[in-house]
């Protein structure tokens, strides 16, 4: 396959978005998100992780206990991302299970013991006109950070997202209106016209 400088892409923009479980999910890369998505706002410079993790196990043959084949026991996909924006999405989101009360203009959290708090998650991905969009139908806030409080630094919320599967097996999907989606499977030549 020959070599193609076009095909290079950089995250220069993006954004990530969270909805409550069940919202219907995109269609394309750019169509809106839909009106219960919510921008989590500023994120900061290091943008979004996305990590895909498999445990296996090895079988070995009793002759000579060579490894004659690895079974995937476990698998994750993870998103990482630190927001920078203080906001009532983001507390709720870092705080999980914790809601935010305002009234006559004053807001509480009562911080509560973690507990199961899934959502829907969405990702933006921009470098110019190509777009990556990712959708996580069923998500959960999985690790947090530490929130520092300094006089030179932004106060940031350092999120794990954690993708949980769907009864087909799908943990997220991926769209793209991204020319270079539309190539070959990998392994396989190009077709010459």
């Amino acid at each position: 396959m020959p070599l193609n400088a076009n095909a290079v892409r950089v995250a220069l923009s993006g954004a990530a978005y969270v909805a409550p479980k069940g919202t219907e999910g995109p269609k394309d890369a750019v169509s809106p998100w839909p009106p219960a998505a919510t921008d989590i706002g500023w994120i900061s410079e290091d943008g979004i992780t996305e990590s895909n993790s498999a445990d296996t196990t090895e079988i070995k043959g009793w002759q000579g206990g060579q490894t004659v084949r690895k079974v995937i026991s476990s698998s994750e996909m993870t998103f990482k991302f630190t927001a920078i924006e203080t906001s009532k999405s983001v507390l709720e989101l870092y705080h999980k299970g914790s809601k935010i009360v305002t009234k006559d203009g004053a807001s509480i959290l009562a911080i509560k013991a973690p507990g199961t708090d899934r959502r829907w998650f969405g990702f933006d991905v921009i470098d110019g006109d190509s777009h990556v969009r990712i959708w996580v139908p069923d998500g959960e806030v999985s690790e947090t950070g530490d929130i520092t409080y300094k006089g030179d630094e932004a106060i940031a919320y350092e999120l794990t997202i954690t993708a949980y599967p769907g009864p087909d097996g799908t943990v997220a999907y991926k769209y793209s209106n991204d020319p270079a989606w539309a190539g070959p499977p990998a392994g396989q030549p190009e077709k010459q016209v």
